[in-house]
């Protein structure tokens, strides 16, 4: 049978939310290692699904055919954090969805409020057969704390300054941070953050959510800052 929304989760949950370059993909995958739990990327599935659209040839200004798109999407993704894997109908899209033709496309997709709704319940059913299968697992995305995993046992909002979050992205993507570094991924950044900002919360912390600031935290004091509050929720 299943999963509804409304079906309890399996194993014990770690939600994360944040904005772009917040660390929360790099955090919460070392979290995931270090406890020896899965994780799940759900941005990761609005990049894929963007790239299914453009490969399909949906037009991404025709919600309606997004939302078709999006119920007979052949998704396959990995839950290992050590090898997330990501594929679309066999093929393996992990590379190509962080490719800046889906950056700069992906929020058409993911505001489509019809497809967020069919891929939370995905993603509960991830959430859940991951957890049941290693104990559990750390989901991050933009709405897992609010939305697709309100009921997670511990629930975070990992934050950092534009300015901290625009030097690590441009580091990432351009190998610097540099004026013109930091320009060129500006865009992905900030507009992409503020439409995505329509849908979804991800910004203020809901009732419930610790926030984790990590403008002055390096990787490993990110990381250790998530694994404290998991700890004291798991004590």
């Amino acid at each position: 049978m299943s999963q509804t929304p409304e079906d309890p989760l399996s194993g014990f949950v770690i939600a994360v939310d944040g904005p772009s370059g917040s660390g929360k993909s790099s955090v919460s995958k070392q979290v995931a290692r270090s406890l020896g739990y899965g994780y799940l990327d759900t941005g990761a599935m609005y990049r894929a699904l963007t790239w299914w659209c453009l490969h399909e040839g949906v037009d991404l200004t025709d919600a309606d055919a997004i939302t078709a798109a999006a119920q007979g999407f052949p998704l396959s993704i990995g839950t290992d954090p050590d090898a997330p894997t990501v594929e679309v109908g066999g093929t393996d899209v992990a590379g190509a969805i962080r490719e800046t033709g889906i950056s700069t496309s992906v929020s058409a997709v993911a505001t489509v409020i019809p497809v967020r709704e069919i891929l939370r319940v995905l993603q509960r059913r991830l959430i859940s057969e991951a957890a049941a299968a290693t104990g559990g697992v750390v989901a991050e995305g933009r709405d897992i704390t609010t939305v697709v995993a309100p009921d997670a046992p511990v629930r975070i909002l990992l934050t950092a300054s534009e300015e901290a979050r625009l030097a690590r992205r441009s580091t990432e993507l351009h190998g610097a941070a540099d004026a013109d570094a930091v320009a060129a991924t500006r865009s992905q950044i900030v507009d992409r953050d503020k439409a995505d900002s329509a849908v979804s919360e991800f910004t203020v912390a809901a009732d419930g959510v610790t926030t984790i600031d990590t403008s002055h935290l390096d990787f490993e004091g990110s990381v250790e800052a998530v694994l404290q509050v998991v700890e004291a929720a798991r004590a």
